[in-house]
């Protein structure tokens, strides 16, 4: 990637005038299946180009309770577009509750509360163990959002694993949606840089919005062209970033202390807990000790994610250190 930063042709993006952003938008709209993309430095910022450019100040996009954009997004459509953020149940695997969904959409007549204009899906699922959420889920919730008129955008961060779980491509997964936006970071390795994908009309709004937000980049092919390396060889290795979490997940059901979150398909991510919420930050700290970071979702869980320079011998040690992490913070 850093050969390929070093050799990018560049021109000003503003103008549409950079050949490798040109390029990496078209490859990522012809994966997507989508007619335009647009690239943006990150994914928050995708999602929030995206609500903004279907949403109207006072309407309501209906996310899921746990997803990325409700909890992690720090209220950006609220803050900055006026969107009224409507949270809807989660299931465990990271669907949304059809029934709660359709009661929400019922509303849409009422003139006491604000009139939906999006509904967002999130593939796969962060807060639900990395989730693959499946093809007839996101048909069945495509339907009941566009027989209501509205549109449905779908935050495939990580959709490459979504796609390899469920043994379907990208475009299969987005062509539910009416706009999608994916990650060159997380496990496909880049340093920066996301893409919203959609009609060449929605992509229009989007540029506009994205220069709103200041997203706007001059040179931005020496991003890009970091992007085109992830998408030419970085997804078919996605596969080893799961064998190895099955793997670590596996090995840490093994400790004594922690108890590994089950899922039904296992993507790039491990959640477990811990038994004793009293060590549960000496156990964080421990492993910090023991050379492996981990991530604190709450105050006795966390979440450790597989991804490219993660081999299975770090796996292997990452689990004799949760061994002896676990030993220090939960021993007598």
């Amino acid at each position: 990637m850093r050969e390929a930063i070093a050799r990018a042709e560049l021109g000003d993006d503003v103008y549409g005038e950079d050949p490798t952003v040109n390029r990496l938008e078209a490859m990522a709209a012809s994966l997507m299946g989508k007619e335009a993309a647009l690239l943006v430095p990150s994914g928050t910022m995708g999602n929030l180009t995206s609500m903004l450019s279907h949403c109207a100040r006072g309407t309501k996009a209906i996310v899921g309770s746990q997803s990325h954009t409700q909890l992690y997004e720090a209220g950006g459509a609220s803050a900055l577009g006026g969107v009224v953020l409507t949270p809807i149940r989660n299931t465990e695997e990271g669907e949304l509750d059809v029934a709660e969904l359709e009661r929400e959409l019922a509303t849409s007549s009422d003139a006491h509360f604000a009139q939906p204009a999006l509904v967002v899906i999130e593939n796969t699922h962060n807060r639900c163990g990395g989730a693959p959420v499946g093809l007839s889920h996101l048909a069945e919730v495509a339907d009941l959002t566009h027989g209501r008129g509205l549109q449905l955008h779908l935050d495939g961060a990580r959709i490459f694993n979504a796609a390899l779980a469920l043994e379907a491509s990208a475009a299969t997964i987005a062509s539910h949606a009416d706009t999608v936006s994916f990650c060159l970071s997380k496990g496909l390795a880049c340093p920066i840089g996301s893409l919203v994908c959609g009609s060449r009309d929605f992509v229009a709004r989007a540029h506009r919005v994205r220069k709103m937000l200041g997203g706007g980049m001059r040179q931005a092919g020496i991003i890009a062209a970091a992007g085109i390396v992830a998408l030419t060889s970085m997804i078919d290795r996605l596969a080893e970033d799961h064998s190895n979490a099955r793997a670590l997940a596996e090995g840490m059901g093994l400790v004594a202390g922690l108890s590994v979150r089950p899922v039904k398909q296992r993507t790039n991510m491990v959640v477990f807990d811990v038994d004793d919420a009293s060590g549960a930050r000496k156990f964080q700290a421990a492993m910090k000790d023991h050379g492996v970071l981990i991530s604190g979702r709450d105050a006795t869980s966390f979440r450790a994610v597989t991804h490219y320079g993660v081999t299975r011998r770090d796996v292997d040690r990452a689990v004799a250190a949760a061994a002896e992490a676990a030993a220090e913070a939960f021993g007598d």
